[in-house]
């Protein structure tokens, strides 16, 4: 893998970590409810055990893709980000929210055209 590779493969797992910190712990949380648009802090309260479970998955997207530099295995961090890039496309579809697609999608495109040059 290139150091370029690497930087962006750094920076998507970087800022999954950073959405599994915002799910998990944040949620209730002035930062959270104002980083998600949540309605109230009772809305907060009420869902925070489904995006606790949520970031435990954007945790799960960091450490394969920090696991793909590890192992320096181009097709680990392959599908890592083809993951990414589907949950991107998912969620900005579910949420109506085309935000999502260009903070969550967007990066992980440019680090798999990366991966594929």
């Amino acid at each position: 893998m290139t150091f370029i590779t690497i930087l962006l493969l750094l920076l998507v797992a970087l800022e999954h970590f950073y959405f599994l910190v915002l799910e998990m712990f944040l949620w209730t949380m002035p930062k959270g409810i104002k980083t998600f648009g949540l309605k109230s802090k009772e809305f907060a309260e009420e869902t925070k055990v489904l995006a606790a479970n949520q970031g435990l998955y954007n945790g799960f997207l960091a450490a394969g893709l920090l696991f793909s530099i590890i192992l320096n295995d181009i097709k680990v961090a392959i599908f890592f980000l083809a993951c990414v890039i589907i949950a991107g496309i998912y969620g900005a579809y579910s949420t109506k929210q085309i935000k999502l697609f260009y903070v969550q999608s967007i990066p992980a495109i440019v680090a798999l055209i990366c991966c594929l040059l």
